[in-house]
Order: structure tokens, then C-alpha cells, then sequence
């Protein structure tokens, strides 16, 4: 069976005494409020890892991811953090491929597929991103854009190995921009999705990858969200600074 998980993404967000009391908060309400085996993930920036991994420690539903990683695994990349660096933080988790990464600083599927390569090599699980632009989807090109961003980012990887990357779809127009795919064009493209894995690796294999939704999720519209088939979770960005909110999102899955 496939995994329920509830990601947090906090981008460029909170110094670290701020990050490390939200972090807590959400620790504890996991503790106390949680029901069911869903897992829930926090990729925050570098300078928390190695103390929210710790507080994450002694709860075995909660892990912690970083927001990015380099190619190489050492040498002279002034400014950046290595897979292995990453891991040695206590980190589970990396986010690669997200929109802001592609647009900002120009991140191609080739070089998404070498940082996919190095944080496996370093025992970090990709939450690898995919999804399309507003441009992209008026001009009915959202199957042949996700299509070919799996098969350059992760088609590469061995059945085994692809069994650790979860995948995450972030419509490009939703992200931060206060819109949302409803339930039915997100539901639309996670089943393309799996559907395109099984026509890669089996149906077994994509009947066991989770798949998160990305865009602008938030408590008011979780539930409708997370109720479609092919929707596994989510991977949040604005409503995971806010512990109750986030909180609020990832117990949708309790009464599932």
C-alpha cells in the first residue's frame, strides 16, 4: 500500500529559533492530535536540519527534508550542500525540481536527474516536483509537459530505486498565487501520473508511488482535495508555517 504524506515545504522562511519553536509545535500536536500511520514531513531550510531532526527523533510518523541539494557530492561549489551533507544532518528527505527552483535558477531536467542520482546515493528520498505553467496549461500542453519531466527527471532510475522517489504534481499557476486546481483537474493529472508510471515500470509499482498535491493547499480545501483516488497528500507551502494549520491538513487523514 502506498503512503499518505503531508509535506511541508518553508521555503526562505523563519530564523532558526523561530523554526525550531515551530517545529516543536508541530512535533507535539502529531503526538497528541494524529491518528493512522500517515507520514509527515518538514523540509526546511538548511540552517534547522540537524536540530529539527533531532526533536523528530522519538516520533516515528514524523521526518524531516531539505529543500535542495547539489549534483556533486564535494569540491569547490561555494554556497551550496551536498546529498551527503544533507544526510548527515539526520534528513530523510529532499525536495528536487520544485517550480521555483526550474524558473529561478534555471534547474533543466538533466541536471534534476543528476541531483535525483546524488540523493539517492546518499540515502535521501526525493520529493521530485512536476507540473505545468498557466501558458502551458491554456495551451493544452499539461500531459506532454508532465510526460516528459518524469521521463528526463526519474524514468532513468531502477525499479527499486524509483520505489523511493514520491512524486509531487504543483500546478505552476497555483503555486502562491491563492488559485487551486479543483479536485477534479488535480484528480486529471494524478491519474495521468500513475498511469504513465505503470506504462514505464509496472502497475504495481505505480499503484504504490505516492503522489502529493502542490498548489495553494490549505485546510478550507484539504479534504476535497485528499478525498480524489490519486491524491496521496500534500506538499504545502504557506499554510506550514502555521502549525494549526498545517496540522489541520495532515489530520484529513485521520478519519480516512
Amino acid at each position: 500500500m502506498r503512503k499518505n504524506i503531508v509535506a511541508g515545504n518553508w521555503k526562505m522562511n523563519l530564523d532558526y529559533e523561530k523554526g525550531v519553536s515551530l517545529f516543536s509545535e508541530i512535533v507535539n500536536m502529531v503526538k497528541d492530535e494524529v491518528v493512522g500511520d500517515q507520514e509527515v514531513i518538514v523540509c526546511s531550510p538548511a540552517i534547522h536540519l540537524h536540530s529539527i531532526a533531532k526533536l523528530a527523533e522519538p516520533v516515528s510518523n514524523v521526518a524531516v527534508g531539505a529543500q535542495n541539494i547539489h549534483q556533486a557530492e564535494s569540491g569547490a561549489y561555494t554556497g551550496e550542500i551536498s546529498g551527503a551533507q544533507v544526510k548527515s544532518t539526520g534528513a530523510d528527505y529532499v525536495i528536487l525540481g520544485h517550480s521555483e527552483r526550474r524558473a529561478y535558477f534555471g534547474e533543466t531536467d538533466a541536471l534534476l536527474a543528476q541531483k535525483v542520482d546524488a540523493a539517492l546515493a546518499n540515502g535521501l528520498k526525493p520529493i521530485f516536483c512536476i507540473g505545468e505553467t498557466k501558458d502551458e496549461r491554456e495551451g493544452g500542453q499539461v500531459f506532454d509537459v508532465i510526460k516528459t519531466q518524469l521521463e528526463k527527471g526519474v524514468f532513468h532510475l531502477s525499479s527499486e530505486d524509483f520505489e523511493k522517489v514520491v512524486l509531487a504534481y504543483e500546478p505552476v499557476w497555483a503555486i502562491g498565487t491563492g488559485l487551486t486546481a479543483s479536485p477534479e483537474q488535480a484528480q486529471e493529472v494524478h491519474a495521468f501520473i500513475r498511469e504513465t508510471v505503470a506504462n514505464h515500470y509496472t502497475q504495481k509499482i505505480a499503484d504504490e508511488t505516492t503522489i502529493l498535491y502542490g498548489g495553494s493547499c490549505n485546510p478550507a480545501n484539504a479534504n476535497e482535495l485528499f478525498s480524489q483516488k490519486d491524491i496521496d497528500g500534500g506538499l504545502i507551502g504557506g499554510a506550514s508555517l502555521k502549525s494549526r494549520d498545517f496540522l489541520e491538513i495532515v489530520k484529513v487523514f485521520n478519519t480516512k
